[in-house]
Parts: structure tokens; sequence; C-alpha cells
């Protein structure tokens, strides 16, 4: 018998797209949509999260916020944030987006603008399918500190060093924690439901700082 992954996503790719088409792409479709956009080098990438894509995200989300409780750090969360830069002409829509280090300069914005506000702190992509865009290469251009992949097994962690991004194996962010080992508190939600493991993801947070602290 053959097993097939379920569908998480769909991806559709446009080519020979001008900036201001894309631009008007986004004022169109409006910001109540479910589907997230990405232009690079006149390439757009239409993704439309399905339940397991979407799913993912959230638990991940919920996770990062109990990071930044016990590391007593504040945080904005912006979701899918439209990040556009007309110098540059590239624009993404992450899966999550959140200011950490930056909080307070955004604190009371309704609207970012990344010609005038910082990008945010740490962006994160669920990646179950191959992108048809390179986000490495888009959020390093828009100087995004820190990148999370997840593909449905692994967490990836990447850091901006001059100008482009470095696979790490520990999250500056919040160091002393191994957050590459998220995807097991995942599979674990799976079993006990999402707020019983974001408990027992709180727990061994805790444990993973004491220990670090000794």
């Amino acid at each position: 018998m053959v097993t097939t992954a379920p569908l998480a996503e769909t991806r559709t790719l446009l080519q020979n797209i001008s900036w201001q088409t894309f631009k008007t792409m986004l004022t169109e479709m409006g910001s109540k949509r479910n589907s997230r956009l990405a232009y690079d080098n006149g390439i757009v990438e239409i993704m439309t999260p399905l339940m397991p894509h979407e799913n993912s995200n959230r638990i991940i989300e919920g996770f990062v916020l109990v990071l930044c409780e016990e590391f007593g750090l504040e945080v904005k969360s912006v979701g899918s944030l439209t990040l556009t830069r007309d110098d540059l002409e590239k624009g993404g829509e992450p899966d999550s987006s959140y200011y950490i280090q930056n909080e307070s300069l955004v604190r009371d914005k309704q609207n970012i603008d990344l010609a005038t506000d910082p990008p945010p702190d740490l962006v994160l992509e669920v990646e179950y399918s191959r992108p048809k865009v390179d986000k490495l290469s888009l959020y390093a251009a828009m100087k995004i500190p820190e990148f999370w992949r997840y593909n449905s097994i692994i967490l990836r962690i990447y850091t901006l060093n001059n100008g482009q991004y470095t696979e790490v194996e520990a999250s500056p962010t919040f160091r002393g924690v191994p957050v590459k080992e998220i995807p097991r508190f995942i599979q674990e939600s799976r079993k006990i439901g999402q707020l019983a493991a974001k408990r027992v993801f709180r727990d061994w947070v805790r444990q993973q700082i004491i220990d670090s602290s000794h």
C-alpha cells in the first residue's frame, strides 16, 4: 500500500510580472484573503495554505509566544505581514512575523512601512512543498535578522551575516533553548492536543533555561 502525504498548500507561479503590477495585485486582492504572495525578479508566487500548513504555523506561533514569555521578552506578533521594498522591488508575506528586539519601535503602530520602520526580527515560513521564490535571498535583502523554515519534519534556523543567511544550530533570540526540537512538540500535539503540548513545551523551556544557566 502506497501512502502519500496530505496536501498542505498550493503554489502558483506567475512570470514576467512587473513590480507595479505586483503592487496592484496586492491592492486589488486586499488583506482579507487566505493566500500569501511573494515577489522577486519578475516572479510572483501565490501560496494558498491548507489545514496541515496553517495548523503547523499556528502551533509554532504558540511556541514562539511561550519562548518570549519565559525569556521575559515583549513581542508584537504581526502574522503574515505584507513586506514590500520599492527600492529593491521585492515583496513577501511570511506565514508568521514577530517584532521582539525592535518591538518597542512598532508597539503602537497599526501599519508597518519598511521605508521607515525596521523589518520584523523573526519570520517563519512553513514549507511542505518547495517555494517558487528564493525566500533566503528575499528576506536577506530585507535585512530580517532571523528566519525559521519548517518543512513538516525539520525546523531550520538562519541568521543574517554580512547580508546573507547562515544556517545555525541555535536561535540567537532564545539562547540556551534548542528550538530545533520544536517539531517533536508539534508531533506531540497531534497525540495529546495543542494546549497540552503547549504546557509540556513550556515546562521543557523552563528546564532548558535552568540547565543553561548553570
